[in-house]
């Protein structure tokens, strides 16, 4: 089953810890966004394999955006 992680917040991307073709397990780290000097983790919830990553550092997000697919 495909997980996509979203933004729960406005934010800056600080840094992208995966890339496509990365298995990942529960409580990996994805990305770290920033918001208002604080940096906050986006962290997968389904063991899988990172399909795509739509974001860069810099990048900015809103609530809502895709930041990766997971399947």
């Amino acid at each position: 089953m495909s997980q996509t992680i979203r933004a729960e917040m406005v934010a800056s991307v600080l840094t992208v810890l995966a890339t496509v073709g990365d298995e990942v397990l529960v409580g990996d780290t994805l990305v770290i966004l920033e918001s208002m000097k604080m940096e906050i983790p986006v962290i997968v919830e389904e063991a899988g394999i990172v399909t795509e990553i739509v974001v860069a550092p810099g990048d900015v997000v809103r609530e809502g955006d895709v930041i990766a697919i997971v399947l």
